[in-house]
């Protein structure tokens, strides 16, 4: 639940008594519009996301005397990484397949890197698993680097935005009660203040030390958001209930 707004408020006089109808060319009375009461409340709210994707780069690598047995090694783990992949339902879009080949003193040398982008962070884990026990040291699996996709940091925005204003209406009825009053629609909400900290967007630079366990680097990778807003409501009259003791 998201924590309570920290609220100023301020709810305007009641008007003044209207004058006395005064006569009109046609020979009607008129009463000139009583200005309407108002509350004023300040709120905010504080919200954050995990990270919605993680992506894992794997690095394998053959040196042979002879070209094709280089390619070849390099070759059959390649093929059965992204067929393990497969089978455990990462989509073939999300896979990306870098390769160097290249001659050193008298050998070839074939070199390649596999990054992998998980949705699904148990799903990651199973992969992972799978091939450290088949593969072993044939192959390298960095550390999960987690972050956000900019639909998941949009999806924070609104919902810090829209939880500020639902904590700023409670309030103000809150005052409303305990003058007698009732709140009626808003006449204004305005955005003052938004923060947001933490996080990684998605960054190939960015990368947690080694030392950390997955739930750490989850942890580190978490956004927040924070929302101040600004609010002007309608005060309709009298409560119609009893008031209750505050």
């Amino acid at each position: 639940a998201p924590p309570p707004s920290r609220v100023f408020a301020e709810l305007d006089p009641a008007p003044a008594p209207a004058p006395a109808p005064t006569p009109t060319p046609e020979g009607r009375g008129g009463v000139p519009a009583l200005p309407g009461r108002e509350v004023h409340v300040s709120g905010s709210a504080e919200l954050s996301a995990p990270p919605d994707r993680a992506r894992v780069s794997l690095r394998l690598g053959s040196r042979k005397e002879a070209a094709a047995e280089a390619r070849s090694s390099v070759s059959r783990r390649l093929q059965y990484i992204a067929h393990s992949a497969r089978q455990r339902g990462v989509p073939e879009e999300n896979m990306t397949v870098t390769e160097d080949f290249s001659r050193v003193e008298n050998t070839y040398q074939m070199e390649a890197e596999v990054c992998i982008i998980f949705s699904d962070f148990g799903q990651m884990q199973n992969v992972c698993n799978l091939l450290i026990e088949k593969l072993g040291t044939s192959v390298t699996i960095n550390p999960p680097h987690f972050y956000h996709t900019p639909e998941a940091i949009d999806t924070l925005r609104r919902h810090v935005c829209v939880t500020a204003v639902g904590n700023t209406r409670r309030k103000a009825q809150e005052v409303c009660r305990l003058f007698g009053q009732a709140l009626g629609k808003p006449l204004l909400i305005k955005e003052e203040e938004t923060k947001e900290w933490g996080g990684h967007i998605d960054n190939h630079l960015s990368q947690s030390a080694d030392s950390l366990t997955l739930q750490e680097r989850i942890q580190n990778a978490t956004a927040y958001a924070s929302c101040r807003v600004f609010a002007v409501f309608e005060i309709k009259g009298k409560e119609n209930r009893r008031n209750k003791l505050l």
